[in-house]
């Protein structure tokens, strides 16, 4: 079964073939995407790379911390994205003590 890996710490000039080749030398990589502002087609800095789960050991144990582009390389498994409530905004009545009837 495939491993999703999160890949940070990407120079905005950084290409979906830069990371592939950076990623083939540890195995065969399934997949591999670069993630783009919608608006701007600019790279966010970030991207995810799908390998066997042996070969996506092998990459996060020789790649994280490493040099790519100049940048070090943070690359770790994959967590699911987190479902976000769009409901609220500007943290109201999160911590501090505020008080909670002031809107």
């Amino acid at each position: 079964m495939a491993k999703k890996m999160f890949v940070g710490n990407l120079s905005f000039q950084t290409t979906e073939s830069d990371v592939r080749a950076a990623f083939e030398q540890y195995g065969a990589v399934e997949s591999v995407a670069v993630i783009t502002d919608r608006d701007t087609g600019r790279s966010k800095g970030f991207g995810f790379v799908e390998m066997s789960e042996e070969d996506a050991n092998k990459a996060i144990a020789g790649l994280s911390g490493a040099d790519l582009d100049g940048r070090a390389l943070t690359v770790n498994e994959a967590r699911p994205m987190v479902k976000r409530d769009f409901g609220g905004g500007g943290g109201r009545g999160a911590g501090g003590g505020g008080r909670r009837d002031r809107y």
